[in-house]
């Protein structure tokens, strides 16, 4: 076997280490404690799912362009929201907003199967193709409103919303399954409160305030009109 460009190899050393510290960072802050969620964040790739151009970028603390007026989730955003699903190997989870596939990805690794929702068709192909690079299987991506949610596949046992609502989408809710949990910021475009919705063995939901965040609009049906926030319906 040939052996690897030594200008390869130092690049890849170069991200491990750089993720690493992303991470140390994230767990310093209080903002991820799970074991597996740690795992995940630190063997994600995060600088193959941006523009070249802003590789060097990739692990520093802002949201980054991704093309087409999107945004990759700031990874602190991203560790939080994934680890308020609580999520076991066995689950099944929706994730609306798949932009970049970078969130996608590390769900991939915490869970049974993803199923992805990207509104922009040319984000969603350079999501499956980034993701079919790097052997990612467990993911399904549509193009589709997200915010109706993706009843075929429905019961699922988490949802995570990658953009921000003006209210808790009602279609998302009723396609949790009992003991499921739905993460989605809610508020208008500069600043919202990441809630986690727990739908209960009654059919009842119960609702908690995960503290304040800021996504972009989430543009559809049950979020934002397109003229307010088209081109800028978040990512991940």
């Amino acid at each position: 076997m040939k052996p690897a460009d030594p200008d390869i190899r130092r690049a890849a050393e170069a991200g491990a280490l750089a993720r690493r510290a992303l991470v140390a960072r994230l767990v310093e802050a209080g903002l991820v404690t799970d074991p597996r969620v740690v795992s995940a964040l630190e063997t994600v790739p995060r600088h193959l799912f941006i523009p070249e151009a802003l590789a060097g970028e990739a692990y520093s603390e802002h949201a980054l362009p991704i093309g087409h007026g999107q945004t990759i989730t700031q990874a602190a955003n991203v560790a939080r929201s994934v680890e308020l699903l609580g999520l076991t190997p066995r689950a099944r989870v929706l994730e609306i907003g798949t932009g970049s596939g970078y969130q996608t990805a590390v769900l991939a690794r915490l869970c049974h199967h993803v199923f992805s929702l990207e509104r922009i068709a040319e984000l969603a192909a350079g999501a499956r193709a980034r993701l079919s690079a790097l052997g990612v299987g467990n993911v399904s991506i549509k193009v589709f409103d997200g915010s109706y949610g993706w009843s075929e596949h429905a019961p699922y046992d988490g949802i995570v919303v990658a953009a921000a609502a003006p209210g808790i989408p009602g279609p998302l809710v009723a396609q949790l399954k009992a003991g499921g949990r739905l993460v989605v910021p809610v508020g208008q475009p500069a600043r919202q409160r990441l809630l986690v919705v727990r739908r209960l063995p009654s059919g009842r939901t119960r609702t908690e305030d995960a503290g304040e965040v800021a996504f972009v609009p989430l543009v559809g049906r049950f979020g934002f009109p397109a003229e307010r926030g088209e081109g800028k319906a978040r990512a991940g």
